[in-house]
């Protein structure tokens, strides 16, 4: 299976029908974000548990959620604090993943973390933002790489390495070109009303605090 052209909006538009049928058959996806490439899946237990075993992970360690925005979160029962309100409102879209409480029953407990929430990213890549939109449900991600290796740079790196995924068709790559090289995204832990830095990255603790104030870690 080639890769999927996506980096001109013609190029996403063409996109999202194959990504559509590929996921909602239960596959799985690589693709580009504001940080590094990503793999992911739809939010349902077992295609959870398929990216788990396919990347090599612990099952006990939870992948993020991408979200078209908010008010997507919010359909899938995850509760914005007063706290995670202002960092979302501050810098979504954007390289912050907010860890939130709730969606108990309407998203797998595999994504939960130890905490009790889950982690959530409006993601600020153009054409994953387009593709999260028309799809209508967030993806899961985890950085494209095998456990204790780099995250893949592009969509060649992401060829090379899960060759065996590509061509069984388990695995469709959106190829975006290379990425720079970016930090991780910024974690919060928001799952209480006093929030948590979990990791500093993209986002420094200062710019947290810049902008929001007393709702920053």
């Amino acid at each position: 299976m080639n890769p999927v052209p996506f980096q001109t909006p013609q190029q996403v538009t063409a996109a999202i029908q194959p990504t559509r049928t590929h996921l909602e058959g239960g596959g799985l996806l690589a693709y580009p974000t504001e940080t590094v490439y990503g793999l992911g899946s739809r939010a349902l237990a077992p295609d959870v548990a398929r990216l788990a075993a396919f990347k090599g992970r612990d099952p006990g360690k939870p992948f993020l959620l991408l979200v078209a925005g908010r008010r997507m979160a919010e359909q899938f029962g995850l509760v914005f604090t007063a706290a995670a309100d202002a960092l979302a409102e501050a810098f979504w879209p954007g390289p912050l993943t907010l860890v939130l409480r709730g969606a108990e029953d309407r998203l797998p407990e595999a994504l939960r973390g130890p905490e009790g929430g889950i982690a959530v990213r409006h993601t600020s890549h153009p054409g994953i933002a387009v593709l999260l939109a028309a799809l209508g449900f967030p993806i899961t991600s985890t950085s494209a790489n095998k456990p204790g290796t780099p995250p893949a740079p592009g969509a060649a790196a992401v060829l090379d390495w899960f060759a065996d995924g590509v061509q069984s068709g388990t695995l469709l790559v959106l190829d975006g070109g290379v990425l720079g090289n970016v930090p991780p995204s910024t974690l919060v832990d928001c799952t209480t009303d006093d929030p948590r830095l979990v990791r500093e990255g993209a986002i420094p603790r200062a710019e947290l605090r810049r902008r929001v104030g007393r709702y920053a870690p």
